[in-house]
């Protein structure tokens, strides 16, 4: 238990901390009769493709469920990279070379893309290059996060530092960890600035904004599509899902291939500037060796500590993650124990059974879905990647646009295994510590 019980400041709020410079928004206008393409889901995925069809002349309208930006896109720790993920992650392990070559080339696009549509549109996202850290939860992680960092320079070539652990006060003071490597090749932005930017772009380009218009189904019709949404019905030449890890009431297809994994976040109060350059001194983003992971950054304002993982093996409201996470925050850092938080929140980040986001289509209907916990910059990409599909303006067919999409046949979109697998990985976690002394 924290020393402290009063770990709250005055105003604490149970939502997420980007939303204080940048809310979701409501559109309310009326759905129009009919539109070229219908894109579901305002994240940064169909946010994307709607600008690039837009900006082609093509009649597109988003509609989102609930307000626009409300999702995940606006939840996450805003942390961008490029192939590290499938990498460290093993998506890539089985996988043929030259699929693997080529996800790994699209991987790294897709970071090539991001910066480049920041830099060019000038857009307000708060973007910062400044490297992550990995550290090693138990000293016999150090040689595996060695491995890895010699595969990700192998595979990507990003520049990776060995860091270790007598090392390490150059990157955080803890003991906590045991050492690591540092990817400098590697950054974080502000995800809910960069949505309200996204929402801009699209708008700009001629695209319509549509909240709280869930779509309940869709039915064919002579020539297209007819869209029955929860505001009324939308004809559409072609329909495109961007819903990711809310994909339980897209469609059966998706829902039976997208696992909604929660995950939670804490922000802590504004923190000294001495206290900021102890723990995170090149205000990096970090995290770790873990299978149950915590990953934690500065606020891009770089005044405090931003902390994120799963509380438990068993879903818990925000209400209840908080002090779970403020004991875990303090167990790395405990001279965060006189300091309180002033937010937590959630979100579900959309899993596959691979591991390899997808986009394709089924019945008709177009997708791109499955971040894995990378979608800053990939969800952008493939959004951007399924506009032009649409559009046929690609040069060839994107790496993760595959008609191989795995379900598993005891999943129908309730994730009931998730406690299971959580608790395992709870448990090896702790059983490494306990070995390790």
């Amino acid at each position: 238990m924290p020393a402290r019980q009063d770990i709250y400041v005055s105003g604490f709020r149970l939502k997420p901390y980007w939303w204080d410079a940048a809310p979701p928004e409501t559109a309310s206008e009326p759905l129009p009769e009919k539109t070229d393409v219908l894109v579901v889901g305002s994240g940064y995925c169909g946010l994307s493709a709607a600008a690039e069809l837009a900006r082609s002349g093509t009649d597109v309208t988003v509609v989102d469920a609930g307000e626009l930006g409300c999702g995940a896109s606006t939840r996450s720790g805003g942390m961008v990279s490029s192939g590290q993920k499938l990498v460290i992650g093993g998506a890539i392990k089985g996988v043929d070379e030259e699929r693997r070559a080529r996800l790994l080339e699209a991987s790294i696009a897709s970071f090539d893309h991001l910066k480049a549509l920041i830099h060019h549109h000038g857009l307000d996202a708060d973007l910062a290059l400044t490297g992550r850290f990995f550290g090693a939860h138990v000293p016999k992680h150090y040689d595996k996060l060695r491995r890895q960092g010699e595969l990700l320079h192998k595979y990507t070539g990003v520049t990776v530092h060995e860091v270790p652990r007598s090392e390490q006060d150059r990157i955080t003071r803890t003991d906590f960890y045991h050492g690591g490597i540092v990817v400098d090749e590697y950054g974080g932005l502000h995800p809910a600035k960069y949505h309200r930017a996204l929402r801009q772009l699209a708008l700009a380009a001629g695209a319509k904004l549509r909240s709280h218009a869930a779509v309940l189904r869709v039915e064919e019709e002579a020539g297209g599509k007819r869209v029955v949404t929860a505001r009324g019905d939308i004809w559409a030449r072609e329909v495109l899902y961007g819903t990711n890890g809310y994909s339980a009431d897209a469609t059966p297809y998706l829902a039976r291939r997208i696992v909604p994994v929660r995950s939670y976040q804490i922000a802590t109060e504004p923190l000294p500037t001495a206290l900021m350059d102890k723990i995170n001194p090149g205000r990096r983003m970090i995290t770790d060796s873990k299978r149950e992971l915590f990953y934690t950054r500065p606020s891009p304002d770089g005044t405090r500590i931003l902390f994120g993982g799963r509380p438990g093996a068993f879903g818990v409201d925000e209400a209840g993650a908080a002090p779970r996470l403020y004991r875990m925050m303090t167990k790395v850092w405990p001279e965060l124990e006189e300091y309180k938080l002033s937010h937590c929140w959630s979100g579900f980040v959309g899993m596959t059974f691979d591991k390899i986001a997808h986009m394709g289509s089924h019945d008709g209907l177009n997708h791109a879905v499955g971040c894995n916990g990378n979608g800053v910059a990939l969800m952008t990409y493939l959004g951007h990647q399924s506009a032009l599909k649409l559009l046929g303006r690609q040069n060839r067919v994107c790496a993760f646009d595959s008609p191989q999409f795995p379900a598993n046949p005891l999943y129908y979109g309730t994730p009931w295994f998730l406690p299971i697998v959580s608790g395992w990985y709870h448990f090896r976690d702790a059983l490494d510590k306990r070995l390790a002394g």
